[in-house]
This record gives structure tokens, sequence and C-alpha cells, in this order.
């Protein structure tokens, strides 16, 4: 029963999952940033918000990293931008259609990290204390 599942999955995905070109990975490539899942569920939350907002809501986010998420996700059409035509200039930035499809999935990865981001990150504290280097580790 499960592999009918993942090959209706694989279908529905354009081919093969563990293909190079499967479709899935650009769900995962357009959320590959560490600031643009929580930026998306931010938006999601809260509606169009301007940059300052934003900076204030999500914290710990520099103006720099804030502008590339922004960048990156209006790139990958999950944000739009929105200037008006006032003095001073104003701009938000709100999710499109595409974009608040992603918060069942965000949330799901919230909820997921609720669960184990303390076994996460035990694992990583006894990989580190042991001399390994997470840039050499080999998932396999």
């Amino acid at each position: 029963m499960a592999y009918v599942e993942e090959a209706e999955s694989a279908a529905a995905l354009g081919g093969d999952v563990f293909a190079a070109d499967c479709r899935a990975r650009v769900a995962f490539e357009v959320l590959a940033g560490r600031w643009d899942s929580v930026v998306v569920y931010c938006l999601g939350e809260n509606g169009p918000m301007r940059p300052r907002a934003l900076l204030d809501r999500i914290g710990g986010i520099s103006p720099k990293s804030l502008n590339e998420a922004l960048r990156r996700l209006e790139y990958n059409g999950l944000v739009v931008r929105r200037r008006y035509a006032e003095a001073p200039p104003r701009v938000d930035y709100a999710l499109t259609e595409a974009g608040a499809d992603l918060l069942p999935a965000v949330r799901a990865l919230g909820a997921w990290a609720g669960r184990h981001a303390d076994a996460v990150l035990a694992a990583q504290e006894r990989f580190t204390s042991a001399g390994g280097d997470p840039a050499g580790a080999d998932p396999a």
C-alpha cells in the first residue's frame, strides 16, 4: 500500500522522487534560506507588512538578512513587493497565492521542531563534543 502511495506521489511530482529533476526539490530550494520560512510564516500570520515591522516581529534578523530573504522569496514568487506612491515612499510585502499555500507546510515544520528540537540540538552537541565537523558529516 505504501509503495502505491509513493508511486502516486512520484507521478504527481513529475518523476522519481530521487531524480535530479524531481519537482519536490523546488519546495526545499525556495525555503533553503535560514530566514525564508520565518518570513513566510510571519507574513502569513500577520498579513502584509513593512520591512521595519518584519524586523521588529521576527527579532534576531539583521536588516541585510531580511532584505536578502525578501528578495529570494520575491524571486521565487512567494512574496510580492508593493510600492506606494507616497511621500515619503513606502513599501510592504505580502504573500502570493503560492506563498500562502506553503503555510501548512511551514506550520508542520514548526510543530516538528517543537517536538524534536531538543533532540536535534543534543545530537549536534554530542557530535561536536566528540570532535566531529558538521561540514564533513556524512549523512549516509
